[in-house]
Formats: C-alpha cells, sequence, structure tokens
C-alpha cells in the first residue's frame, strides 16, 4: 500500500486511476492467477498472487484517498464475518452448522442462500455454486445415484425435442438443463466441473493438433478430406494416445 500510495504521488499513469478504471485489469489478473493455480507453478502462482495483490492495495488506497475505509477496516470487516460464520469456533457451547445456513442466521443474510453471487461469473462455475449453495441448506441428493438418473432424464427429454419439430428455444432449454445435470453429478461424485471440461478441452486441443500433422504426414488436406477420412485420423491418433 506504502507503494501505491507512492506511485499515485509520482506517476501520471496511477493518478488517474479510478476504482473504475481498474475493474478490467483486476479481471484479468484473477483470471491469471486461476490459470497459474491450474497449472500448479508456483512461480508463476507466487507472481499472480504478487500481481493480484498490487490491485488489492490499490482499491484500498482509492477509497482512502475518498475517505471511505482503510486497510484496517477491510481487514476487521472479514475477521468480523469469520467469527459469524464459525460459531462453533468462537462461540463456547455452538454447533457447527453449513456455510450457507450460518450465512441465513445471522445479520448479513442476503435474504436467500442463492443471492450474493456476482452475475459475470462464467455459467459452469455459477451452476456449480447455485448447486452448493442449494445444497448447504439441505436441497441435495444423498448420492449421486439422483443426479446421474436426472442426466439420463434430460438427455431423454432432449432427444424428444430433436427428434421433433426442432423449436431451437425448447433445445437450448433442455441442452441448458442436460448441461445443468451433469454439473451437479461431477459434484456429486467429488470432481470439479470446470478443471474437467478443461482438461478434455486440452485433450481435444492436441488430439487435433495431432490429426492436423498426420494429414499433412499423408499430403491430406484437413479443411476437404471430409469427416469419415478425419474420423480415422482421430481414432489413429487416440489409440497412439492410449
Amino acid at each position: 500500500m506504502a507503494l501505491v500510495r507512492d506511485l499515485r504521488a509520482r506517476c501520471p499513469w496511477d493518478a488517474a486511476q479510478t476504482s473504475q478504471t481498474l475493474r478490467p485489469y483486476l479481471v484479468e489478473e484473477v483470471m491469471e492467477l486461476d490459470h497459474a493455480i491450474a497449472s500448479g507453478d508456483a512461480d508463476h502462482i507466487r507472481t499472480e498472487l504478487g500481481d493480484l495483490l498490487l490491485h488489492l492495495a490499490f482499491q484500498i488506497v482509492l477509497a482512502e484517498e475518498r475517505g471511505e475505509f482503510g486497510s484496517d477496516d477491510v481487514t476487521r470487516t472479514i475477521e468480523h464475518k469469520m467469527w459469524r460464520r464459525h460459531p462453533h469456533l468462537f462461540q463456547q457451547g455452538s454447533a457447527p452448522e453449513s456455510w450457507e445456513r450460518s450465512k441465513l442466521n445471522h445479520e448479513d443474510a442476503q435474504g436467500s442462500v442463492l443471492d450474493g453471487l456476482p452475475p459475470t461469473l462464467p455459467a459452469l462455475v455459477m451452476a456449480l455454486r447455485l448447486q452448493e449453495r442449494a445444497a448447504g441448506v439441505g436441497f441435495d441428493w444423498p448420492n449421486a445415484a439422483g443426479p446421474q438418473q436426472k442426466v439420463r432424464e434430460e438427455i431423454a427429454e432432449l432427444d424428444a425435442e430433436l427428434g421433433g419439430a426442432r423449436d431451437q428455444e425448447r433445445v437450448a432449454q433442455e441442452i441448458g438443463d442436460l448441461l445443468f445435470a451433469v454439473v451437479n453429478l461431477a459434484r456429486k461424485v467429488g470432481c470439479d466441473p470446470r478443471a474437467a471440461l478443461e482438461q478434455a478441452n486440452t485433450r481435444f486441443r492436441d488430439r487435433f493438433a495431432a490429426v492436423e500433422r498426420l494429414a499433412a504426414e499423408r499430403g491430406i488436406d484437413v479443411a476437404a478430406a471430409g469427416l469419415d477420412v478425419l474420423d480415422r485420423l482421430w481414432d489413429e491418433v487416440k489409440q497412439l494416445g492410449d
């Protein structure tokens, strides 16, 4: 924070920044940190954590300048929130409760356990967080069998839509329901659906790049080869990879 104050005093670019102008950079830094954590590279994670900390310090300094709050206010607010959210640790005789129930039972409750999620969350993450919050107050299957059956039901409903008059709005709705059900199944089997999809994306990218290399070696024009040829190359690549 001392560094940010100095930058604000001596650098025209930093002096010109506001909370609003820094928002795009803040989102970018969070996503870069998320990517670093996914990679597992400790040096990369350390660097990105530093970048994010700088942005947090910048926002606090800007708030100080406006006379709104300072770093002590920020830390006290989160400490008090954690004390309220963990009464079994900080209040003698209190029983443990889920995070969601704790939120509803204390003064920082927002009316609904589903409130407070930023609307800009990626849809896959939003689906997972909605399900986790609902599960926290007991709205959940006891095991993976329920979500697994729900996936089958949603596939059947999608099949029915695709086999009929093909109303695109209904098809999109059924595909959305299917995706939501798959996220729920992943959650119940202890799998992070976003990480699983990222891994699937990586596998597809790597395999398709291998298909392109194999096609080039055989003088095949990928753009003109057609599905049958590309599918055979895909199977070859997949077998080599397995």
